[in-house]
């Protein structure tokens, strides 16, 4: 009998199987690649594209080219498709980020073929019809001058322009202008020019049906589609600001949001590992050192953070939170209080022992079900990264020490490499 007055006895992680994706080819050459898993009659596609935001010539187009891509084609209306979508009980989104731009459907099995003859209308005839183009932009220009009043929005869009510079694509963001001169044309031209077969890559997770290479050549392998080839557009190198310290005034504000950071490296990277597990003990989870300093001991803020921004051809770790104005330069010595102890002692032995469960355990959960498993397979197909990758992550992370911390601090978090970001009210 099991003797439930015990408590489990505690396992340290040694190792994680992750199932694997299978690839094919369709008749046209686009890639497909599968997760079988799971028991419900559900299967998500994915059709990913190199349409992202850094591919953009200018702000708001790959935003809306791939949001307003299901508001009609000469076919069928945005409603008549919303609606033929929704009547097999299937649903359908689109994503769009800096690097790449998708598009995934969730249906059941039996109702897959049928669904798909909509969403390859959309995928390769969107025709962007200038009314839903006109209340698009109207309804996200108020969202936006909205926003702007809102620190931590500012925020964020300042950061990355002190990051990479106002012309670089991971720095640029829409201005109220923009709203108002993004043409139906513009959005068009992008979609003609990056939403075609050989820039798409599928990827399928689910219970999968058995004739699944046969229904998605059916829909999306006879033939090549779609004529655009890219935009050949050659990208300026990031210009990081070179003051440290920036102000971003508001007077009236009640709060400051703070971001402190600099341009690093993606998950390519051999430091990526190690400095996963230092970023964690400084702020990547609840209970880290910022938390425990600048919100449970100080009282200055509900929340902070610090993370690492792994995009594809760049990257960045930030420090993020935001505090009531009068004690902005307090929490700002207490971060950079922080990082210095990081620098000068060991982290302990416990402290570094649980940090690790937390990454490890962490990683437990995100491996669960065939949908988790998919989206770990292009975390690392989006990088060129086989499922080594995962196996030397464990590792590393397993391995890591005191002293290699110290030194990725004493590397990696000088301050005189941090740019630093106030938007608000910055009093001593």
């Amino acid at each position: 009998m099991l003797d439930r007055t015990q408590a489990p006895g505690f396992h340290t992680i040694e190792k994680v199987v992750i199932q694997e994706a299978a690839s094919f080819k369709l008749d046209n050459g686009i890639s497909v690649h599968t997760i079988d898993a799971g028991s419900q009659e559900l299967t998500r596609i994915e059709f990913i594209f190199k349409a992202g935001t850094f591919y953009q010539s200018a702000p708001l187009i790959a935003h809306s080219a791939s949001s307003l891509i299901e508001n009609g084609t000469p076919k069928y209306t945005a409603n008549q498709l919303s609606d033929s979508i929704d009547f097999y009980g299937s649903f359908f989104e689109t994503s769009c980020g800096f690097d790449y731009a998708s598009l995934a459907l969730f249906s059941l099995n039996k109702h897959l073929d049928n669904t798909l003859v909509f969403i390859e209308d959309i995928i390769k005839n969107a025709s962007y019809p200038q009314e839903e183009v006109d209340t698009y932009l109207a309804n996200k220009k108020q969202k936006h001058l909205v926003n702007e009043q809102k620190v931590n929005h500012v925020a964020r869009k300042k950061f990355a322009e002190l990051l990479f510079g106002a012309s670089h694509p991971y720095g640029v963001h829409p201005d109220t202008k923009d709203y108002d001169t993004t043409s139906r044309e513009s959005i068009t031209k992008f979609y003609k020019d990056f939403y075609h077969s050989d820039n798409c890559t599928i990827i399928a997770a689910g219970k999968l049906p058995p004739d699944l290479f046969k229904t998605l050549n059916k829909h999306f392998g006879t033939g090549k589609w779609g004529s655009g080839a890219g935009s050949g557009k050659t990208y300026p190198a990031p210009q990081t600001f070179s003051q440290r310290e920036n102000l971003v005034e508001k007077k009236d504000a009640v709060q400051s949001a703070l971001r402190v950071g600099r341009r690093l490296f993606n998950k390519a990277h051999p430091d990526y590992f190690k400095f996963q597990v230092l970023n964690s003990v400084l702020g990547g989870y609840f209970g880290s050192r910022l938390m425990a300093n600048i919100r449970e001991d100080k009282g200055y803020t509900y929340g902070i953070g610090s993370g690492i921004s792994s995009l594809v051809n760049d990257g960045f770790f930030y420090i993020s939170t935001e505090v009531g104005a009068d004690v902005t330069q307090k929490a700002l010595d207490e971060v950079y209080k922080e990082i210095e102890i990081l620098q000068n002692d060991l982290v302990s032995e416990n402290e570094l022992e649980t940090v690790k469960n937390y990454i490890l355990g962490q990683f437990l959960r995100s491996v669960e079900g065939p949908l988790a498993l998919a989206d770990k397979f292009r975390a690392i197909w989006e990088f060129d990264l086989g499922y080594e990758y995962y196996g030397r992550y464990f590792k590393a992370v397993q391995q890591t020490n005191a002293q290699e911390l110290r030194e990725l601090a004493r590397k990696y978090l000088k301050k005189e490499d941090l740019i630093e970001l106030v938007v608000g009210r910055k009093q001593a």
